[in-house]
């Protein structure tokens, strides 16, 4: 569908390695096998240890059961979480919480609106959103990055502008599988780096990755609130102040077969609680993006009959569930390795 960019070898552009991951043997990581849905294969990221390799299944947790959805509603337990991820929206003026060329309506009738379409409804009125979006990839983008760094945050915002669905392998600080793939790819672990299996290309550095992805997904132009330079930088750095940087750090954890898919956006405090897990876990996950104005909530809707992000669904353990709070609770009680350091 998509032709190859030709660019040459460069310490930012490299061809894909295609050599097996490079992974530490002092792991105690359980080892597990992650297949991209969108590959019939891929290479194996399980530590390397003296004993065979083996595949290990994944149940939920005893007597789970998905909590219902309640809508803009924080958790007691997780309302300075909330509020400490919103502070992000302040200094980034909201950045990537529409999608490109995004426009709303107001539907006074809503008989206007059918039953089986998403719409957002405030104060007893509707309202019809819409945006313009370029080229789909074929293949979801791969991008390996980690939570607290203004330089993967930017990234992550023009992945929710252009409305890009991800797959994103998380490099937390001591994660032990695909911080050491990164290094074998690319050279160096440095990030965000991103490889588009759809046209062979893989680079490091924040801007060009924006660049990239706009000239081959979007209209080519790069948002003003991201090409600002060293404030772009310094305001996404500021964006973090709120966590104090969560989601930076590896927790000994179980790698899944397949990785999770979840329906987020960057803005929303809400998923902001949830991907810091994921990366703190180390849980390779695709990202569907939904910001305001995505085709991809009305996707949702249909799937669901409810449009709430974020939305969880797990196809090791076949979970489904809404709820940040209770997302957090499941991934830690599945995946966290207990009483490993």
């Amino acid at each position: 569908m998509f032709g190859s960019l030709n660019l040459s070898p460069s310490p930012i552009v490299r061809p894909i390695s295609t050599r097996k991951v490079i992974s530490n043997s002092r792991s105690k990581r359980v080892l597990f096998s992650v297949k991209s849905s969108s590959e019939n294969s891929m290479a194996s990221t399980s530590a390397s240890t003296n004993e065979p390799k083996s595949e290990t299944s994944l149940l939920a947790p005893p007597n789970f059961k998905a909590p219902q959805p309640k809508p803009f509603r924080a958790r007691g337990d997780k309302l300075f979480d909330v509020l400490g991820a919103a502070v992000a929206i302040v200094f980034r003026l909201g950045t990537g919480a529409t999608v490109s060329g995004y426009s709303a309506s107001l539907v006074i009738s809503k008989d206007k609106i059918p039953s089986d379409q998403y719409a957002l409804e405030i104060a007893g009125f509707k309202v019809k959103e819409s945006s313009r979006v370029g080229p789909r990839p074929e293949k979801p983008i791969e991008i390996y990055e980690f939570e607290s760094c203004p330089f993967c945050r930017k990234v992550r915002e023009i992945v929710a502008i252009l409305d890009l669905d991800v797959l994103f392998y998380p490099c937390p600080r001591n994660g032990p599988n695909f911080r050491p793939k990164v290094a074998q790819m690319g050279g160096k672990q440095q990030f965000p780096y991103m490889v588009d299996p759809n046209t062979g290309v893989a680079m490091y550095e924040s801007d060009d990755i924006i660049k990239y992805l706009v000239g081959k997904y979007g209209d080519g132009h790069v948002p003003l609130s991201l090409s600002l330079g060293p404030l772009t930088t310094l305001s996404s750095g500021l964006a973090m102040i709120g966590r104090m940087g969560k989601g930076s750090s590896y927790t000994p954890s179980k790698l899944p077969q397949k990785p999770l898919d979840i329906w987020a956006y960057e803005p929303s405090p809400f998923c902001k609680i949830v991907r810091e897990v994921l990366v703190e876990l180390e849980l390779p996950h695709i990202l569907h993006s939904c910001a305001r104005g995505s085709s991809k909530r009305q996707t949702l809707y249909q799937r669901v009959g409810h449009f709430q992000v974020p939305y969880l669904e797990d196809p090791n353990t076949g979970v489904q569930m809404f709820e940040s709070a209770e997302i957090v609770e499941y991934l830690r009680a599945t995946y966290a390795l207990k009483g490993v350091s």
